[in-house]
């Protein structure tokens, strides 16, 4: 695109009214520049996903959950805003204490950790929780629901979080108080990117030594998870931070055209709000537009908005707005559709099967198969 140019929107000398409402604050950020601009077309771009009704996936890394954000991802699962997430597994261990009445408190970020720990008190940055009231007693929950489930064959992590929203809806204190239940309740497939790197998974241990197997069908899971983007006829992210969510869902487009050889050209939307810097050549860094180099977006040029901003303080300004001024979807219920989804990928990539790479031939052409 040519910007060398000086046709721009004139910039406003920006007036604030007691009266304005969030609709008026993001146009004010999309009018300026910096940062705040980037947010405002964030914003004005989830609602545009929204309304063209592309099938949306949330990807949460970082800490989110503990300072209390999964309500907002409850409200935009029940106003049909997200079909689909995946996250670290500490973000819906974290969630399920709201949901038992486990506590979780303010702190700070100024103290001596090794009075915290005398006192057992675990801190991430400026929220305090308690090893014993918390975290052991949420340990036990965990152990509880899955004692029982999931060893006696393969599994993903959308059946794991499926069953924990499950048990959480039927027996805990406080089942509002969770995503993970509203997911249940609204089909929506919840994959934890990363599941051995979290205390869900170390509680699995107990039952492990006692001669239980849990066997993680991580390849159906990520053919899931193209699967969706395979069936969809838009489709986008929104992205909080970056790490494995953010790669798990971006590597569904290479998963289609490198490996599958599909030609369906990657997300047609993507939203990311992170701190990370793209010199450093990391993935959470990585900008969106690198992302086409391999497939994993339509366009390089347009509907992709990096916001360069803590999420916790630019993410509840993107939602509100979203909440504010598009109409409830209805749900796409993609969970029960998971396995649909899957075959008919799999009967696709078998359907002519002499046009399709076979790694076992050194035929290394690359067919069409759209």
């Amino acid at each position: 695109m040519n910007h060398h140019h000086f046709k721009g929107k004139d910039i406003p000398h920006v007036k604030l009214d007691p009266k304005m409402t969030i609709e008026d604050l993001v146009d004010v950020f999309a009018s300026t520049g910096y940062n705040g601009r980037q947010l405002g077309e964030a914003a004005k771009l989830y609602a545009k996903m929204i309304k063209e009704n592309a099938t949306i996936c949330l990807t949460v890394a970082g800490a989110m959950t503990p300072v209390g954000f999964g309500g907002i991802f409850k409200t935009l699962i029940e106003r049909g805003f997200v079909d689909w997430i995946i996250t670290t597994g500490a973000n819906v261990y974290h969630e399920d204490h709201f949901a038992w009445g486990f506590p979780v408190k303010q702190g700070h970020f100024e103290v001596d950790d090794m009075v915290l720990y005398e006192k057992e008190i675990v801190r991430i940055r400026d929220v305090y929780i308690k090893f014993y009231e918390t975290l052991e007693a949420e340990d036990q929950v965990v152990q509880k629901m899955f004692k029982d489930k999931l060893s006696d064959k393969p599994f993903t992590t959308a059946e794991f979080c499926n069953l924990m929203g499950k048990i959480s809806k039927e027996k805990a204190k406080f089942p509002e108080k969770s995503f993970v239940t509203a997911a249940y309740d609204y089909d929506v497939p919840v994959y934890i990117s990363t599941l051995k790197d979290s205390s869900l998974a170390m509680n699995l241990a107990v039952h492990r030594l006692r001669d239980k197997p849990y066997n993680l069908d991580f390849v159906r899971e990520i053919i899931e998870q193209g699967a969706i983007l395979y069936n969809s006829k838009k489709s986008g992210i929104v992205e909080l931070g970056g790490g494995v969510p953010k790669n798990t869902a971006q590597q569904t487009g290479p998963l289609l055209d490198q490996i599958l050889r599909r030609d369906d050209g990657g997300q047609d939307y993507i939203i990311q709000i992170t701190d990370a810097r793209p010199d450093t050549g990391g993935l959470s860094g990585a900008t969106l537009q690198e992302g086409k180099s391999w497939g994993k977006v339509q366009d390089a040029h347009n509907d992709v908005v990096t916001v360069y901003a803590d999420s916790t303080i630019a993410f509840p300004i993107l939602a509100l707005y979203a909440l504010s001024n598009q109409k409830p979807r209805k749900p796409k219920r993609l969970y029960k559709k998971l396995n649909t989804y899957y075959q008919k990928l799999k009967e696709d990539y078998f359907i002519k099967p002499d046009r399709y790479y076979d790694a076992l031939t050194s035929d290394l052409k690359k067919p069409k198969l759209k």
